[in-house]
């Protein structure tokens, strides 16, 4: 049985290791990430955003070697992309606040961003951001144990309504309403991991919904989203998808869950800095389907739009 936290606990204990107390999930974001030194820390903010006409990513992280940092937008409606990467030394310029709450910044040379939870800001060559980010209900923590020495937290915060500008190559537009998405990521890592991850927002629903990481964990990072309240799910899923060919419908299924996602775009993301490495294939796209909410009530997932991933890194 997954435990939920109700009250504030630190991550860690005074020695660095993962404290007992903080193990579970919660409605809110009430774990401190008082990550100490180096040894696989790994500490991010990513914001996905998807409106009927735009896509934004925007990514601010500390992996120990290096930040690595990005801004990448889609126009849905001619398939243009813009994207910028930095990737500084160690993290240098990389600001990252200890726990959900703060903001997170980056100043490159070709590259800044600044998020926090009400305001996503980013600039690079031909690219301007601005977007304001509404309050929305609850969200999903969980604090991850592989051992004392290697562990994550992590808070999803799905369905946060949008809306703003973005200026590319001299343009503005008006984003109109749409979804922003946070994964917000504090942990200890296990050099080679690969994860699943997906998200689904809407008017009064959402879903977020992970694999492989947390597999014989005893913790997942399953949730339902439904007029704000968490429905936690428990199980572990099975995901079908082909890795031949992304672009097919991705099965996401359990006990609670049974899912289906259509992707219209793919996002590749790599990186080989030697000792740190890894590749991302980000599926865009929209849910159907159904979840089981705690009271046993099926909720539709026909409308949510979001995305799917699979993630496999070295770091």
């Amino acid at each position: 049985m997954e435990r939920e936290i109700i009250g504030a606990v630190d991550l860690c204990l005074p020695n660095g290791r993962l404290n007992p107390d903080a193990v579970g999930w919660s409605r809110q974001p009430v774990v401190r990430a008082n990550l100490r030194g180096w040894g696989r820390a790994k500490r991010w903010e990513y914001w996905g955003v998807v409106t009927p006409r735009w896509c934004v990513g925007l990514v601010v992280s500390s992996l120990d070697y290096a930040g690595v940092c990005s801004l990448w937008v889609l126009d849905r409606e001619t398939g243009d992309t813009w994207e910028a990467e930095a990737v500084p030394p160690l993290g240098r310029g990389v600001t990252l606040p200890a726990s959900y709450s703060g903001t997170a910044s980056v100043v490159a040379k070709h590259l800044s961003i600044e998020v926090s939870d009400d305001r996503l800001r980013a600039s690079a060559p031909g690219v301007e951001v601005d977007l304001a980010v509404g309050a929305g209900g609850e969200c999903l923590g969980v604090a991850v144990p592989w051992s004392s020495r290697r562990f994550q937290y992590t808070v999803k915060d799905v369905s946060r309504p949008v809306s703003g500008t973005l200026v590319l190559d001299g343009t503005s537009y008006d984003v109109g309403s749409g979804w922003a998405v946070l994964d917000h990521g504090r942990g200890k890592w296990p050099y080679a991991i690969t994860w699943n991850w997906a998200a689904g927002s809407g008017e009064g629903r959402g879903i977020t919904l992970g694999g492989k990481w947390t597999d014989g964990t005893g913790i997942t990072e399953n949730g339902l989203f439904v007029d704000g309240r968490l429905h936690k799910i428990g199980d572990e899923l099975t995901w079908d998808y082909d890795p031949d060919d992304w672009q097919r419908p991705w099965r996401i299924h359990g006990a609670r869950v049974e899912a289906v996602f259509t992707p219209w775009h793919e996002k590749v993301s790599r990186t080989d800095l030697v000792v740190l490495a890894g590749e991302t294939h980000q599926c865009f796209g929209d849910w159907s389907g159904w979840a089981l909410a705690d009271d046993g009530e099926r909720v539709p997932l026909d409308g949510l739009v979001g995305w799917a991933e699979e993630a496999r890194n070295r770091w």
